[in-house]
């Protein structure tokens, strides 16, 4: 048995499979983990959502970003992104059963030493409590309120992390931390409209994962989101977004012994 680990697919289904090719997976004994962001942006986005639901067991999704703008659109959210192309999910006659599998996907996996993330936890979250605030969320996700939550997690503010918070701010700091976060300074403030890599960090921030004192460092962690960053790692992280939709790579590594298999846009 072999476990990969995948960066954001964002609805390129094609190239998934060259990639699964390429690994040699075989789903009968293989694992899967995706970082999140299996759909919008790329041209198949309803065949990537509907392969990967598929496999059942042998797969381990994380909610991106990408995947929380879908929900929001199907509670009802009215603004659309520019980059917005998830119509033919929307429409699809096996819509709502795929969205009811995407919304009980979590926000954080952890097994062994190593925890599944999109985008990153904030420097004083352990693992145990990223894990707690992370079935917070799943449970508004999947509550008798989730469409209520939906709608009103759109939003950078507040933008950063305190125990008092309550209700749909608390919820909301959570999901950017898990989901959208790249740069935050040592206290935790985000600063999530900063996009470029990590030599462009904004005054007084630096990447999520840099801070010394990072209290989640007794894990090794394995995220995507970032593609300006790129395919990344060093001691204790593992970055997988190198920007298949940009004109880059979709990469998996190998967990067992680190390898790496990618394939690139024509």
């Amino acid at each position: 048995m072999a476990i990969y680990a995948i960066g954001d697919v964002q609805g390129c289904y094609s190239a998934l499979r060259r990639l699964l090719d390429q690994c040699a997976f075989d789903p009968a004994v293989d694992r899967l983990w995706f970082v999140g962001d299996l759909v919008n942006r790329g041209p198949e986005s309803l065949e990537s959502l509907r392969f990967v639901a598929g496999l059942g067991d042998a797969a381990t999704v994380v909610l991106g970003n990408h995947d929380l703008y879908l929900l929001m659109r199907h509670a009802g959210l009215e603004s659309r992104s520019a980059y917005d192309n998830l119509d033919d999910i929307l429409t699809a006659p096996d819509c709502d059963e795929l969205l009811h599998w995407l919304a009980h996907r979590p926000l954080l996996h952890v097994e062994d030493q190593y925890a599944l993330v999109h985008a990153g936890l904030l420097p004083q979250w352990t693992v145990p409590k990223a894990q707690s605030l992370a079935e917070e969320v799943q449970a508004a996700l999947t509550g008798k309120d989730s469409k209520k939550f939906l709608l009103r997690l759109m939003g950078s503010r507040p933008d950063h992390w305190k125990n008092r918070l309550r209700g749909w701010n608390r919820l909301r700091v959570i999901v950017n931390a898990f989901t959208r976060m790249r740069f935050c300074t040592p206290e935790g403030r985000m600063t999530l409209r900063a996009k470029g890599p990590p030599a462009t960090a904004p005054e007084g921030a630096r990447p999520w994962f840099a801070h010394p004192d990072r209290a989640s460092r007794t894990h090794t962690i394995i995220c995507g989101h970032w593609s300006t960053l790129g395919f990344y790692r060093e001691e204790g992280l593992i970055a997988l977004d190198s920007g298949y939709v940009w004109g880059g790579a979709l990469t998996a590594l190998r967990i067992e012994d680190g390898k790496v298999f990618q394939v690139h846009a024509s």
